[in-house]
């Protein structure tokens, strides 16, 4: 039996977590919050992993044309020079 019992999202699951995602096979997927897990296009439904958080310089870009009610993460500026 397996040690980690946690599930991964399938194909499908709604996105919880803005970033950078990949499947089983190695297609990566940068999607944010909201939206829904794609199908692999080859292989059907499919487990996604997070891989990485989209990079705070990019986020802008990520969030250009999206729902007035879908806003980007916090970022708070502790002064920390």
């Amino acid at each position: 039996m397996a040690e980690d019992k946690s599930m991964q999202p399938v194909s499908g699951d709604e996105v919880e977590t803005d970033g950078i995602y990949e499947n089983e096979w190695g297609r990566e997927e940068t999607l944010k919050r909201g939206d829904e897990f794609p199908f692999d296009p080859a292989m059907g439904q499919t487990e996604w992993e997070l891989t990485s958080l989209v990079p705070e310089s990019q986020e802008q870009e990520m969030y250009k044309d999206t729902k007035g009610n879908t806003k980007s993460r916090l970022h708070i500026d502790r002064g920390d020079k």
